[in-house]
């Protein structure tokens, strides 16, 4: 009896290893696939998506990737190609995608779909180099679990939503090269769990910077190319660790003799503002890769380039010419 246990065990393993492997067109999900196709229909059956095809498993696809596990969508990178239209309302049938990127498509009209809030799972957004217009939409602040938000070199216009703030685990936010306008939002002093590298630069934004900004504690900072005023530098401190910080070309008006530039501080950029006083002792210690206070009002030199002085009222001497 025991022996023909073994020989009936022996047998099904026998027949189990002669069956055929399963292939790879049985790994895709089926519902995820028709939601692929439904988004090559709306951009126009571009040649980009040209191996989108049945005869293809759908984790094969150029620009898709799988999860390898369950065989469900995490990834759509969509990037470089010659596509027209606008972003298909149906990306948001993708429960799990975790990767969005629509890039470099300078054809991409029209405004961001609110089906995108149906995304839970999203990490990542980049919408950016195409030619996406309207506002930075205040229903981004439902994907909480972004890490990654571009929507940069666009048309975006209209104000900067204060409700972003809410994306607690932010460690990047790109809405620079655009059209926005208005102030910088005071609730951008209130991000928790991570302080995101912040790039507002190229466009229209006036106003003081919201003195809350100074209690959270920014790596990497560009403000630069808007119409700012004010005082930016409630984002230095002998504890601060900012690394990168560019406020050039702007209409910051302040005193710099007494700001405390802390040693993380690796570039430095405020050229065409109207600067004021003299060059703080701090910048001499630190080792700076860029520094650019031209253009300004400042008074008193460091050891750097004579382009990092150039149209300053009273810096006169080596690097730049001697003082009359």
């Amino acid at each position: 009896m025991k022996n023909s246990i073994s020989l009936i065990a022996i047998i099904s393993l026998l027949i189990f290893i002669s069956l055929p492997t399963p292939s790879l067109s049985q790994r895709c999900n089926k519902n995820d696939e028709n939601v692929l196709f439904q988004i090559k229909k709306s951009l126009g059956n571009p040649y980009l998506l040209a191996s989108w095809q049945t005869t293809l498993d759908c984790c094969q696809w150029y620009l898709v990737k799988c999860n390898k596990t369950t065989g469900r969508i995490i990834e759509l990178t969509i990037f470089s190609g010659n596509i027209s239209g606008q972003i298909p309302p149906e990306v948001g049938n993708l429960p799990y995608l975790q990767t969005l990127v629509f890039r470099k498509l300078t054809n991409l009209t029209g405004q961001i779909p609110s089906t995108i809030t149906k995304l839970t799972h999203l990490t990542m957004l980049r919408l950016s180099w195409t030619n996406l217009s309207g506002p930075v939409p205040s229903f981004l602040s439902q994907l909480t679990n972004l890490n990654f938000l571009d929507l940069s070199f666009n048309n975006l216009t209209g104000s900067v939503p204060p409700e972003l703030a809410k994306l607690t685990k932010l460690g990047a936010l790109h809405l620079d090269r655009n059209k926005l306008t208005g102030t910088i939002p005071e609730s951008f002093g209130t991000f928790t769990e991570n302080v995101p590298d912040l790039y507002l630069s190229h466009n229209q934004l006036t106003g003081d910077i919201p003195k809350s900004l100074g209690y959270l504690n920014f790596t990497v900072i560009d403000f630069s190319r808007n119409q700012l005023t004010g005082d930016f530098s409630m984002f230095f401190g002998i504890n601060k660790t900012i690394q990168i910080a560019d406020f050039s070309r702007n209409s910051f008006q302040f005193d710099l003799s007494d700001v405390v530039f802390p040693a993380s501080l690796t570039s430095l950029d405020l050229n065409h503002n109207k600067v004021f006083g003299s060059l703080p002792e701090t910048l001499t210690g630190l080792s700076l890769q860029y520094l650019n206070v031209s253009y300004n009002r400042l008074c008193d030199l460091q050891t750097f380039e004579n382009t990092s002085y150039f149209h300053n009222r009273c810096l006169c001497g080596s690097p730049l010419p001697a003082c009359a």
